[in-house]
């Protein structure tokens, strides 16, 4: 799903709200969600998971090519783990167990 697809699927099922006020609020929350991130904040949605930031150390690396070894730089990646009730959902029958 996109974030069209989901302004659209959040104006289909709020009949009372224009498409473009679901579209501020679709931009709105992952604005936010974003800041906190470049905060260095840990964000949490109970019930789907949580985003955080880790840092990746500089290493050294190869040319996949050449096989030439390259410095790579230190850098910061985005890291989500799901929730449990989201990790259910995906795979029920491991839930049943």
């Amino acid at each position: 799903m996109i974030r069209s697809d989901l302004v659209l699927r959040l104006a289909a099922q709020n009949p009372h709200l224009y498409e473009r006020d679901c579209q501020a609020v679709v931009d709105a929350m992952l604005g936010r969600i974003a800041d906190a991130l470049v905060a260095g904040d840990r964000v949490e949605l109970r019930g789907f998971g949580s985003f955080t930031v880790k840092e990746q150390r500089a290493r050294q690396g190869r040319n996949p090519r050449t096989g030439v070894p390259v410095e790579v730089a230190a850098k910061a990646a985005l890291a989500f783990k799901a929730g449990k009730e989201m990790r259910d959902r995906v795979n029920p029958e491991v839930a049943l167990r």
